[in-house]
């Protein structure tokens, strides 16, 4: 048995939660990710809860479907996934929702966004984040997750997606 067929057929009991999920997904952003397993965590976290994901290029991966299928992502094929190959593209492509940018650098709570389906929930490169440029572009819309600067210097880039996220998905069923 392959090691993935033993977790897709485990026998344990699973309960699917009632939850009221919005008809209209949040959308997830990554921008030049260069670490596959948080790429795959985060479609993991789409799947999981009906969102889209959007990379932007370069990526410091393949995403191949021979890639994917080596690397055992069998819910691939359920995450809605889209692909651009700049920022600028990711932008005219996507004019519309409000864009929440997500940074250390950023000084406002990401508890105080007040979150809406159709929002784009956007995250930087694992070793140098977001662009200044860009987060100055958006400032008003720039959010830190609070973290223990003396001990870390950011927290793991697809922990932030699901953070974020759930608290997206909190604030809709409130």
């Amino acid at each position: 048995m392959k090691k993935n067929e033993a977790m897709r057929h485990a026998a344990r009991r699973r309960v699917e939660m009632e939850f009221n999920w919005p008809d209209q997904p949040f959308n997830i952003v990554l921008v030049e990710p260069s670490i596959p397993p948080n790429t795959g965590n985060a479609s993991r976290l789409c799947a999981a809860t009906g969102s889209r994901l959007h990379l932007i290029e370069p990526l410091g991966f393949d995403i191949s479907d021979r890639a994917v299928r080596r690397a055992g992502l069998d819910y691939w094929d359920s995450v809605d996934l889209n692909v651009y190959p700049d920022f600028d593209a990711f932008m005219k492509q996507n004019p519309d929702g409000r864009k929440w940018f997500f940074s250390t650098g950023g000084k406002q709570n990401f508890y105080e966004a007040e979150y809406r389906p159709g929002d784009y929930l956007i995250f930087g490169n694992e070793t140098v984040g977001l662009p200044d440029a860009l987060l100055e572009q958006h400032i008003g819309s720039v959010c830190n997750i609070p973290i223990r600067l003396e001990h870390v210097r950011s927290l793991n880039l697809s922990n932030c997606a699901s953070i974020v996220l759930y608290e997206a998905l909190r604030q809709f069923n409130e």
